[in-house]
This record gives C-alpha cells, sequence and structure tokens, in this order.
C-alpha cells in the first residue's frame, strides 16, 4: 500500500500548483475510502460503537493515525486533519451534512438527489456547494440516521420519518416514489428552545401580543395554533408552553419528538410506526386515549392531523383545561373547518352542527402564524372563538399584523395592531390574577415598523 502511496506522491510532485491541489483532493479521497475499509476490517466494530461519542471520535482518530504510521504515510497537516475529519464523519456522524447539521444559522437542510444540496438561514433558501459521490452516498447516510430507530427505507418502504441524535426532524423519500433519487429534509434542532424574549426580538409579535398570549396560557385557556408548514407553529408552542404554571403535570404527544418544555413535572410520548411485518404501529389517537389515564393538567399534542382532533377535543372539554395543540391552515376558519373534518375522520357519526358545537365549546383561542415571502415568520393573527347565547358562534380577531408594503430589499413592511374587538375571556383572565385593561385593545395607527 505504501508504495502506492508513494507512487502517488511522485506524480503530485509533476503538477502544477492547481493540478496539485485538486489532484491532492483525489488522494485524499482514495486514502479516506482505503481506511475506511480497513476500521471494517482490521477493528472491533461493536467495541467501538459502544463507547461515547467523544470516545468513539478519538478512539478512532487514534487508529487511523497508527495505520498511517504503519504504512509509512506522509501527508501535510491540513490534509491529515481532512482526512481525520472526512473519516469520522463518514464513520461516526452524517457525512457531507455534518458541517451543515453543526451550523447554528442553518434552520433546514434539503437534499434533492447526490449533488444538489439546499439550506435555510433567515427563512431563505440558498445552494451550497455539499454534494455527495453518488445517490449510494446518500442512502447510507440515511440508513445512519434511520437503522438506530429501528426504522428502514427500501423500495418496498420507500418513505421515512425520522430524527438526529439532537432531535432534527428528518424525512427522507427514495425511488420508485422519488424522480430526483434520494430525497432529504432535515428540520433543524435549536439547542437552546426559543423563548418569548427571541420572538420579541425577531418581530414575531409585539409586547401586548405576548402579554396577552401569557395570560390566557395562565388562565388555562384551550389553543390551537394554525399555520401553514414552516411558519413556526411548534416554535411557537413550545414558547408559550412557558408561561403554564409549574405546579401542574403537563403531557406531550407528538409523531415526531421535538418539544423541549423547561420546566418540571413534563412526561412526553411519541408515536410509533409500524414494524417491517407491518405490526406496532402506536397512533397519536391512541396516545391521546392513554393520557387521559395519565392524571394530566395539560395535554399538549404537537400536531393533530386525523382522527385524533375528537379525542384532543374531547380532553379539552371533559376537565383538561389549558391544552393546546397546532394544526395545518391558513386561516382561524380554515382551522376550524380542519378540525371539523378530522372530527369526521374519526367516525363520529353526527350532524355537521353538533360537530361545530362540540368544537366551538372545546376552543377559546387560535393563533395564526405564518411565513411571509421574506421568509420572516409572524404571528398574523390572534383570534378568540366567541359563543353566543343561542348557541351559534364566531371567529372574533383580537390582534393581527397589517400589511402596508414592501421595501426595495423584498423585506415586508407593515405592523401590529389590536382590531378593537375586546374579548370575552378578560373576565376569565382576571379571575387568575392577570388584569389587562380594555385600552390595551384600541387599534392604532401606525407602530413602528417591523
Amino acid at each position: 500500500m505504501s508504495s502506492l502511496f508513494e507512487k502517488r506522491k511522485q506524480k503530485l510532485n509533476a503538477k502544477p500548483s492547481i493540478g496539485s491541489y485538486q489532484y491532492e483532493n483525489r488522494f485524499v479521497d482514495e486514502l479516506v475510502e482505503h481506511y475506511k475499509a480497513r476500521l471494517l476490517r482490521d477493528t472491533n466494530l461493536e467495541s467501538l460503537t459502544q463507547l461515547s461519542q467523544g470516545e468513539m471520535r478519538l478512539r478512532i482518530e487514534q487508529i487511523v493515525s497508527q495505520f498511517m504510521s504503519e504504512e509509512k504515510v506522509i501527508i501535510s497537516r491540513q490534509d491529515k486533519e481532512i482526512l481525520i475529519t472526512r473519516i469520522l464523519d463518514e464513520s461516526v456522524g452524517f457525512g457531507p451534512l455534518e458541517p451543515l447539521i453543526n451550523d447554528s444559522t442553518i434552520t433546514e437542510i434539503l437534499i434533492n438527489g447526490f449533488n444538489e444540496v439546499y439550506v435555510e438561514r433567515l427563512g431563505k433558501l440558498e445552494q451550497t456547494e455539499v454534494k455527495f459521490r453518488n445517490d449510494e452516498h446518500v442512502r447510507h447516510i440515511v440508513d445512519r440516521i434511520v437503522s438506530p430507530l429501528g426504522r428502514r427505507i427500501d423500495e418496498s418502504s420507500p418513505m421515512v420519518d425520522a430524527r438526529l441524535p439532537d432531535g432534527s426532524r428528518v424525512n427522507a423519500v427514495i425511488s420508485p416514489i422519488s424522480l430526483n433519487g434520494t430525497l432529504v429534509s432535515i428540520r433543524k434542532f435549536r439547542k437552546e428552545p426559543f423563548k418569548m424574549d427571541d420572538l420579541l426580538n425577531f418581530h414575531t409579535l409585539n409586547s401586548a401580543m405576548a402579554q396577552f398570549l401569557d395570560g390566557v396560557v395562565r388562565a388555562k385557556m384551550n389553543t390551537l395554533i394554525s399555520g401553514g408548514t414552516g411558519s413556526g407553529k411548534t416554535t411557537l408552542l413550545n414558547v408559550i408552553a412557558d408561561s403554564i404554571p409549574h405546579g401542574e403535570r403537563v403531557i406531550t404527544i407528538e409523531d415526531s419528538a421535538e418539544l423541549r418544555l423547561d420546566r418540571p413535572n413534563v412526561v412526553g410520548m411519541e408515536a410509533r410506526p409500524a414494524n417491517v411485518e407491518g405490526r406496532g404501529e402506536i397512533t397519536i389517537r391512541q396516545l391521546v386515549k392513554n393520557a387521559l389515564r395519565m392524571r394530566p393538567d395539560r395535554i399538549i399534542v404537537g400536531e393533530v392531523r386525523s382522527g385524533e382532533a375528537f379525542d384532543m377535543l374531547q380532553a379539552m372539554n371533559t376537565g383538561h383545561e389549558g391544552s393546546i395543540t397546532t394544526v395545518h391552515a391558513n386561516s382561524p376558519d380554515d382551522a376550524l373547518r380542519r378540525v371539523e373534518a378530522m372530527v369526521v375522520m374519526a367516525g363520529m357519526e353526527l350532524p355537521s352542527h353538533i360537530i361545530r358545537e362540540y368544537i366551538v365549546g372545546a376552543l377559546d383561542i387560535i393563533i395564526q402564524a405564518s411565513r411571509l415571502t421574506d421568509g420572516t415568520r409572524k404571528i398574523v393573527s390572534i383570534s378568540e372563538v366567541m359563543k353566543k347565547a343561542d348557541g351559534s358562534h364566531s371567529v372574533k380577531e383580537i390582534y393581527h399584523f397589517k400589511r402596508i408594503g414592501m421595501r426595495r430589499d423584498g423585506s415586508i413592511e407593515g405592523y401590529f395592531t389590536p382590531t378593537g374587538y375586546v374579548p370575552q375571556c378578560l373576565e376569565r383572565l382576571k379571575v387568575f390574577g392577570i388584569d389587562i385593561p380594555k385600552a390595551a385593545f384600541t387599534p392604532i395607527e401606525r407602530e413602528v415598523l417591523t
């Protein structure tokens, strides 16, 4: 092996500088593949995988350095660092994705086949220079992600949802479903969860809206967060749940665990897909039913998509006030219609007006989140579900984001303002010791632009 490397080095020395740089990269590529093969062949991988992540990386670095010494391979310190980093990323990390995953400014990673990778920064997509060798290389990384979770992806099961060790959400699709090779979407998980101050700094809402939402949660009002994909629903849910008093027991239920509530007495449950034999599936609906037996003060469902909406509403209507969930919808009225359709999916053979009354009886507040065209995320509406004496209802908007234009750089110009509607829930807030004056709901002509 060493003679082969000597010949390669002689060729390198004969190349001009730019050619040598390109050739050096190919030489390092060969070294990476060679030492990865030696690791598989000459080491006890089972004992390595039982080490902690830090110990495993240190041990692999020592082994590779020993291999290089045995084979008398001499390369520059910079190339050795590149070599070790790539072997570690390929062996115990996620290959070319590793620097993107470790970049705190990136919120989403999108792989459109092996030679096209995009990332989202500050709500905007940009293409990166990251590329994989081929589609098999992408598949190898996907298998590395899903295998420890007991999940699989192959032609018989060409779609998979999983998560990284830090909690980041992963979705992968392969052929024959995908027409562009292996497609991967990674929604990154922030190491430090956002707080309300962060949302205020991002101009996601204003201080009056933040005070009102804090009061709504403390006063145990059932809340539905509505919004499209990537609008910040889960982030907002995590932030407002921080207002739940610490004396209460909270149960979270998610399809893929993302919520992190920094508080005591929180227990979480996660749905599970069927195994290879098609057995063992645990649905959100089953978890909601089971949560009712676990003495919850509040139940938080990451997202309702189907029949579990009925069980969630049932919990809200039977003493578990202050529960929170999210739904994919483009407006508060659309959110109610979506929930109504989900109740029908649960098999409830009831007239539509009865279902609607059941929903209205459960829900108090609807928060509409949106990602605007400039990439910013804002709470564009906070509404109250107002119950009338005759049994009817209406959705009354309390706050909204008023767009007034667009700047030359493409950023949205607008401001938050009350609509003038004084919510019925003010009396309930007072019972819980939260006093918001009615003057706080007077519309404003124009605020500091955001």
